[in-house]
């Protein structure tokens, strides 16, 4: 599994708790809690999947804290005796979880944990989801080497792509390292990726394209992606990274496969388009090195997860 550092999510809080304080303080809960209550509260799984982004409690808390602060909300006897939050964390990002398992327990003032409620939940289960989907996806591709699927080369990695979320990238391609997945670009300058709209701008050669990226950005690597098996042949004699397989039927992937191995064996290949959870075992153990999924990020439907007072 890639690393799984949790990245910067300050921007990201900061947005969703402007939201939440755009019209002022929480009402609701001044008006029916004391300042010095104090709570339990658990974080609950209340469907199988794979959990990610606990570490964005601490975070959220601490962010809320200081917009409490900014309010003159008080959550202890005074603003300067404001207990610490304690949280305990049950579960790692990345671990598979089952319905009503507690993931995370905190213990905080009443008022702080409702005020940052909405937004940790929102953000742990989004991430969450992610990482579910993701699971799924190498599950499957696990699943299929395991049974001999004909033509199994190896395992091919899961991979996302840019399609994203503006804001949320950072924390979605976490979440996909959680899941098990790998990364594809984070942007646009940290890898090369030809596609078919720079092979048009060029005049329609991705030999030419290819060629053009090297001389501007010599030590860049480059993926080139390619429609047809004449695209391919045309590349491969020049060596790229990488090439991407578009929307190619499983037998032309096969054939994919024989002519990098015969052509250009250093050269990664990743399939694209068209896939489907149903068939990511035939393309995983096609002998392609990556498929990508842009799925895992753009439609995916939050894991549930409860946050309750016990």
């Amino acid at each position: 599994m890639e690393d799984l550092h949790l990245p910067d999510c300050s921007a990201l809080i900061s947005t969703g708790l402007d939201e939440d304080f755009a019209y002022g303080p929480d009402y609701t809960s001044l008006a029916t809690v004391p300042g010095e209550a104090r709570c339990t509260a658990e974080f609950t799984a209340r469907e199988a999947g794979t959990i990610a982004g606990l570490g964005l409690i601490e975070q959220v808390l601490d962010a809320t804290a200081q917009r409490l602060s900014q309010w003159g909300v008080v959550t202890g006897p005074t603003l300067a005796d404001a207990p610490t939050p304690t949280i305990t964390l049950h579960s790692t990002d990345g671990d598979r979880v089952t319905p009503g398992q507690v993931t995370a327990t905190v213990q905080a003032p009443t008022l702080l944990v409702l005020a940052a409620e909405r937004t940790m939940l929102n953000m742990v289960s989004h991430a969450s989801a992610i990482a579910t989907q993701t699971r799924r996806w190498v599950d499957a591709i696990a699943a299929a080497e395991d049974t001999g699927t004909p033509g199994s080369v190896k395992q091919a990695q899961v991979r996302d792509t840019r399609k994203t979320l503006p804001g949320l990238r950072a924390l979605q391609k976490y979440a996909v390292r959680a899941g098990g997945g790998a990364n594809h670009r984070m942007g646009l300058g940290d890898a090369a990726m030809i596609k078919d709209n720079h092979v048009l701008a060029v005049g329609g050669s991705v030999a030419t394209a290819l060629r053009r990226v090297r001389e501007h950005a010599p030590d860049i690597a480059c993926e080139v992606e390619v429609d047809t098996l004449d695209q391919l042949d045309e590349v491969l004699p020049l060596h790229p990274d990488m090439v991407l397989l578009d929307n190619f039927a499983l037998a032309d992937v096969h054939t994919a496969v024989h002519r990098r191995q015969a052509l250009s064996p250093t050269t990664a290949l990743e399939a694209s388009g068209g896939l489907q959870l149903e068939n990511a075992g035939e393309y995983g153990t096609s002998g392609v090195d990556y498929i990508a999924v842009g799925a895992l990020t753009h439609s995916v439907r939050v894991l549930d997860i409860g946050l309750d007072f016990s």
